[in-house]
């Protein structure tokens, strides 16, 4: 049979889910000679269905692919060392393995393990050496693709490979060299090479020891991958008593037996430069004022040398991690250790500097001395207080009782000490004040006195503040305060009574008088209505024939009076405004 273009496909395809051998039992076993075909055959049939290759993707996905499994095993066992029974795991019959050719899929490392056809064990093929396989890696994991065929299915099985203390520490080199010069400071510290070892966890490094001496210590820094060892100074080294010193640095795993590998050390001692420069005090303390002028001398630093020549040369730098606002401030002179201000001194923006100073002498090998200068800056009255007006309320009701809190004023003033005491008061002679808070210069705006909008509308209030400098420097804030109205006046007529003379036989209807009342308030509080006080309707009561226009006061007759009949008579009429609650006032009219 010769294979079709369409068969080599459906292989491709499967071909990357499985291996040659699998492919090759699904195609045999679906019959897919069908897609081979003669070449009379193919003259008969030019076109294949593609839907023969749908076909058999179905059924390959159609088959089970089930759940990992999970075995360990330590690197380094023989072969033939049972890893598990994944039939058993698997709940296959065993009795079947080799009729559904029960096998692991070829595949990296698959070559590694091997699969017993009798019991479903799964076995070391190859000694497994853990640091070839995963060498740097914590958790060592093959995965192995197993497959059982009629039904056709495929398991994952996971072979974690445990670590076993089969590596000795090492050194990159057999032996290291150093040269310390002679009194060199005890606790100066060297580093020295640190030892490797390809196990992991508890079998990699875990402690370094030292050959027996009197003059050097081991000191362990742990990293997040290994532990670097420091070569510690105990005491002064004296090149004319020993010019070179024999040490061995032995490194040990934390296996159980441990292992171990070493460290040749030789420190030649070097005679030079053997005295560091000393300053006169560790930390010098000085005051300066801010605002002080460009190139004022702060301090001369005074470090001295007990050696002679270039080894007795002094120069004096900033440290290495001064912070860039010291330099942009100071200047240091290196060879008289003259510290002058070099740029703007401001209290308010640093209270106080700390400078980290070193002398260096010019020693072949030269020595460092450090110290630090404390610059404490004074502070000088150069700022204003600020006043900041918070929850202004610029409208206030007449009514207000002395003590309401119309706004909180806020003083804040840069400077310290008595530049930074300020006190706050009104300027005006005005029915307001200012109360202290709690908070240090926090002060309520209040009223003090009795309001009348109608006497006093608005007030400008103009708020200082002055520090208790020398001299004193002041602020002023000025503030429009609005009154608000309240009811509280009532209409009042120009005078009362009213008289008002009447010529009988009016026309009914007609307009015959009109009142009018002023109210000192405004708006609603102003808005007036006009009302009747209507009688009990006996003898006499005319109201009933009075009519009176509610928003202008014209009061109009509904009938024509008789002077035979009726010569006085007499009504009141009310003004009312439009507060609340509302006030109220009447005037009497005489008519005659």
């Amino acid at each position: 049979m010769c294979e079709s273009l369409h068969l080599r496909i459906v292989k491709w395809i499967l071909s990357d889910w499985f291996d040659e051998q699998l492919v090759h039992s699904i195609l045999l076993k679906e019959s897919l000679h069908f897609f081979c075909f003669t070449m009379e055959e193919r003259r008969q049939r030019r076109r294949v269905s593609c839907w023969w290759v749908v076909g058999i993707l179905l059924l390959c996905c159609g088959e089970r692919i089930l759940a990992q499994f999970r075995y360990s095993v330590p690197e380094e066992v023989q072969v033939g060392s049972p890893v598990g029974n994944v039939a058993k795991d698997l709940g296959l019959d065993i009795n079947t393995l080799t009729d559904r050719r029960f096998r692991i899929v070829s595949g990296p490392n698959h070559a590694l393990f091997q699969l017993n056809q009798n019991n479903g064990v799964l076995y070391i093929g190859h000694i497994v050496d853990r640091e070839e396989l995963c060498d740097g890696i914590k958790v060592c994991l093959i995965n192995l693709k197993i497959v059982v065929e009629s039904p056709l299915e495929v398991h994952y099985v996971g072979v974690e490979i445990i670590d076993i203390n089969d590596h000795s520490p090492i050194f990159p080199e057999s032996e290291q060299k150093l040269e310390i010069a002679e009194h060199t400071p005890p606790g100066t510290r060297f580093q020295i090479h640190a030892a490797r070892d390809p196990d992991i966890g508890p079998q990699s490094v875990r402690l370094y020891k030292l050959s027996t001496n009197d003059f050097f210590d081991i000191e362990i820094r742990d990293s997040e991958e290994d532990k670097i060892p420091f070569l510690v100074l105990k005491k002064p080294l004296d090149r004319e008593q020993k010019s070179e010193h024999h040490l061995e640095l032995t490194a040990l795993d934390g296996g159980s037996p441990s292992k171990s590998g070493s460290l040749n050390l030789t420190i030649t001692v070097l005679d030079a430069n053997d005295n560091r420069p000393v300053f006169s005090k560790d930390i010098y303390t000085v005051s300066l004022d801010e605002n002080a002028p460009i190139g004022t001398l702060v301090i001369q630093l005074n470090a001295t040398d007990l050696d002679e020549g270039s080894n007795s040369e002094i120069e004096y730098t900033f440290g290495k991690t001064q912070k860039k606002k010291v330099h942009d401030t100071f200047e240091l002179d290196s060879v008289t250790g003259e510290i002058r201000v070099k740029g703007k001194v401001d209290f308010e923006d640093t209270e106080i500097y700390r400078l980290d100073l070193q002398a260096s002498d010019k020693g072949h090998l030269p020595w460092t001395a450090e110290s630090r200068v404390v610059i404490k800056i004074k502070d000088v009255n150069d700022n204003q207080p600020d006043i900041e007006v918070t929850s202004l309320s610029n409208l206030v009701l007449e009514d207000s009782k002395p003590g309401t809190v119309i706004s909180l004023i806020s003083v804040t003033d840069k400077d310290s000490g008595l530049n930074g005491k300020v006190i706050c008061k009104i300027l005006d002679n005005v029915p307001f004040d200012l109360t202290p808070s709690i908070e240090e210069n926090m002060y309520s705006l209040v009223t003090k006195g009795r309001l009348d909008r109608e006497i006093v509308s608005s007030y400008d209030i103009t708020i200082t503040a002055t520090d208790c400098g020398e001299p004193p420097l002041s602020t002023r804030k000025s503030l429009s305060i609005q009154v608000s109205d309240v009811n509280d006046n009532r209409p009042l007529f120009s005078h009362n009574p009213f008289e008002l003379y009447l010529v009988e036989n009016n026309t009914p209807g007609a307009s015959i008088f009109s009142v009018s009342a002023a109210d000192s308030d405004l708006n609603e509080n102003a808005a007036i209505a006009y009302h009747i006080v209507r009688g009990n309707g006996l003898h006499r009561d005319m109201t009933s024939f009075l009519n009176v226009n509610s928003e202008n006061g014209h009061i109009s007759a509904l009938k024509s009076f008789d002077f035979e009949t009726l010569k006085t008579f007499h009504f009141q009429v009310v003004a009312t405004d439009s507060g609340t609650p509302s006030l109220s006032s009447n005037v009497t009219v005489n008519v005659f």
